[in-house]
């Protein structure tokens, strides 16, 4: 994986319901420029990347992705990486890992996000499994330097095949081959356990960390001195409300805490 520098703070973009999904209500257009407004405020406030995810495409699918999905996210994630010149991720919701890193290739986009990459776990989706054999061979028949920063014990489910924090970790990791690890709370926007994130640092000391969900302009800074950087998105928005777009201010305030 590409160097970065510490601490790497990446600004969400949550789109809205994408065409196709049962929400969808608004033209492309529309998206791409929420989408764009969102990045170049981040980029503004001082943010080091910006990741963007179909959060608006509940209920979610449990394996592949609708191509029409696949097509939006590819428009807007080569829109949003035009717009902020900013280092940019894909998160495909639920975890289409092989969608996010097509439509990470096509962008460049420098780094995805998979939800379960090792693993099973239980979720409001079903039961979902890790694929990163499929993902990392995908990754070198494109031919791409594109970072796989893999969730450990993801939000919004529950663990099945391996249930301690640790050992989740370091498969995710040493037998995974993911090239940077994630701990979140249990939900979006949620904080994440301080203990968890020590026990998987002690566990995988030699990939950087992120915290995935929950940090605000008051915790950041604990944060950053036990991992190398956040994933940060509601707490962005005007009422914490996920679906909100960036507030410049509250964007601004955060990179302030976090380079203290």
């Amino acid at each position: 994986m590409a160097s970065f520098p510490k601490p790497f703070l990446i600004g969400m973009v949550h789109l809205p319901a994408l065409p196709g999904s049962p929400r969808s209500s608004l033209r492309m257009d529309e998206i791409l420029d929420r989408a764009r407004r969102d990045a170049e405020t981040l980029r503004d406030a001082g943010f080091d990347g910006v990741m963007i995810e179909n959060y608006g495409d509940t209920p979610f699918e449990a394996g592949t992705l609708d191509p029409a999905t696949v097509a939006a996210m590819g428009i807007v994630a080569g829109e949003v990486k035009r717009a902020c010149g900013l280092p940019i991720g894909v998160n495909a919701l639920r975890n289409d890992a092989r969608a996010a890193m097509g439509i990470a290739a096509a962008a460049g986009a420098g780094f995805i996000r998979v939800n379960v990459h090792t693993g099973v776990a239980a979720t409001d989706q079903g039961m979902i499994e890790g694929r990163a054999a499929d993902t990392l061979r995908y990754r070198r028949s494109l031919g791409v330097d594109v970072a796989i920063f893999a969730d450990v014990h993801v939000k919004h489910a529950t663990p099945v095949s391996q249930p301690d924090l640790a050992e989740a970790a370091r498969d995710c990791a040493y037998r995974g081959h993911a090239d940077a690890l994630i701990v979140s709370g249990v939900a979006t926007g949620a904080p994440a356990n301080l203990a968890c994130i020590d026990q998987i640092r002690a566990a995988v000391p030699d990939r950087p960390l992120f915290v995935g969900s929950g940090a605000t302009v008051e915790t950041v800074g604990g944060l950053l001195k036990r991992c190398d950087g956040v994933i940060v998105g509601t707490h962005l928005k005007s009422g914490d409300q996920t679906t909100a777009p960036v507030e410049a201010e509250r964007a601004r305030a955060f990179v302030r805490a976090a380079r203290g």
